[in-house]
């Protein structure tokens, strides 16, 4: 048993990728609505997406015992301002160890340190209280409420944001190993 990591993205996650769209559906909304029907599908999004790093965006496999089971990532890097986007995921399977604390926690120290940033902001819909746990946890305080921001097909949705600095403390959470 390996303890559990983050890790850049591999086409080789692409079965691992499919398992956790089939075991948590909601996923699809999570990787931009793709259709993730097979293995070659999911293959050619990580290709695509997951796996290339670019200045503005960074993402990182959480993975448990050699299996991927979410994503952590960093993306709208901002340098002139100094700020980027932070969003996370988990399979079902996966929830409600700290994996997502620990991983949003690891990829924010990460993304302060080495891409110089000095504010990460995040958001989650008002009916999601497992993710705005994960925030807080993770060191990302509350700071208002966007109405009506998000619509899945034709229900619209309140959004808390968060947001954290690099001049806030140190969450009080393990970090994950970062293999990036």
């Amino acid at each position: 048993m390996t303890s559990p990591h983050l890790r850049r993205w591999t086409t080789a996650d692409a079965a691992a990728l499919h398992a956790a769209v089939l075991e948590s559906p909601d996923l699809a909304r999570q990787l931009g609505g793709a259709d993730l029907v097979d293995v070659r599908a999911c293959a050619e999004l990580i290709d695509d997406e997951l796996a290339p790093s670019s200045p503005s965006e960074h993402h990182f496999a959480v993975v448990v015992d050699g299996t991927v089971v979410g994503n952590v990532g960093v993306g709208s890097v901002e340098h002139v301002h100094e700020t980027a986007w932070t969003f996370y995921w988990l399979t079902a399977s996966a929830r409600g160890r700290g994996l997502a604390t620990r991983g949003l926690a690891t990829v924010a120290r990460w993304a302060l340190d080495e891409l110089g940033l000095f504010r990460l902001e995040l958001g989650h819909r008002l009916n999601n209280p497992a993710s705005c746990a994960v925030a807080t946890r993770a060191g990302f305080a509350a700071e208002g409420v966007e109405r009506a921001k998000l619509r899945y097909g034709a229900e619209r949705y309140d959004v808390e944001t968060h947001a954290r600095l690099i001049t806030d403390p140190a969450p009080g959470v393990p970090p994950l190993r970062l293999a990036a």
